[in-house]
């Protein structure tokens, strides 16, 4: 049993590294209620900045679970920069083609995705930055989402 807990805490290392690879400046996610993301549920990732020079592309990771009931999520992403000034974002998010295909890659009954939606953009100062990320969707409590990640990768 020890050997199996072992071999399982390497993994885990493992995939961290695979998931946030050299090129990343920052990737994390959170997970979302299991009953359901409301509304009114915010999910905010704050993000170091001391680099205005290089060039950074931005991602939403989604995982969704495949009794998900539509075949795309729209999200909203507002980013707080350090001098208060506020951007907006709405993203959509394809899951599934219209014969029900999942898009991304499924594990199990979870199929993860990676949206692109800021590429080559400079942060124009240096500070914290706050991206706060509420679903977009008409029903106010949406089930089958698990996870919302947000990715910000160097650009080479």
């Amino acid at each position: 049993m020890k050997r199996l807990h072992t071999l399982l805490l390497i993994l885990l290392v493992a995939a961290a590294f695979v998931a946030c690879d050299g090129k990343v400046h920052y990737c994390n996610d959170q997970r979302v209620d299991e009953h359901g993301w409301n509304l009114g549920d915010k999910l905010y990732f704050d993000v170091d900045v001391d680099d205005t020079t290089r060039l950074y592309s931005f991602f939403i990771d989604l995982r969704v679970s495949s009794d998900f009931p539509y075949s795309n999520a729209f999200l909203f992403v507002n980013t707080t920069r350090p001098d208060g000034g506020i951007s907006h974002d709405t993203i959509e998010c394809p899951l599934a083609d219209a014969s029900g295909q999942w898009y991304g890659k499924r594990t199990g009954r979870y199929i993860d995705n990676r949206y692109a939606f800021r590429k080559n953009m400079i942060f124009p100062s240096t500070g914290e930055y706050r991206f706060e990320i509420v679903h977009a969707m008409r029903d106010t409590n949406v089930v089958g989402i698990k996870n919302v990640g947000l990715r910000i990768e160097y650009v080479q």
